[in-house]
């Protein structure tokens, strides 16, 4: 005779959560010392001034000022010259 067996744990309806990963401040907009500009996994954007990377690649603001991101070129380790994206920090002058 035909049975069923009893519905145990099912494979599917398991998900990771989100990272909330990707860039937090925009170029142009003003930021204060220690605020998150880019959350990453690697090095996609690289720190420039007055920035500061912490261990999980998250670049902060080191200083209180404006956002601004560049394009650099830097060699690879195959010697392959490969455009990367900088984020700086310009300190605000105070008057």
């Amino acid at each position: 005779m035909a049975h069923k067996k009893a519905g145990g744990s099912t494979q599917n309806g398991r998900d990771s959560v989100a990272k909330r990963r990707g860039v937090k401040r925009f170029g142009g907009q003003t930021v204060h010392a220690g605020e998150v500009l880019i959350r990453q996994k690697g090095y996609w954007y690289r720190p420039g001034e007055n920035t500061m990377v912490g261990k999980d690649w998250t670049i902060h603001a080191a200083v209180d000022g404006i956002v601004r991101f560049t394009q650099k070129r830097v060699p690879r380790f195959d010697g392959v010259r490969k455009r990367c994206t900088m984020v700086h920090v310009e300190p605000v002058v105070a008057k």
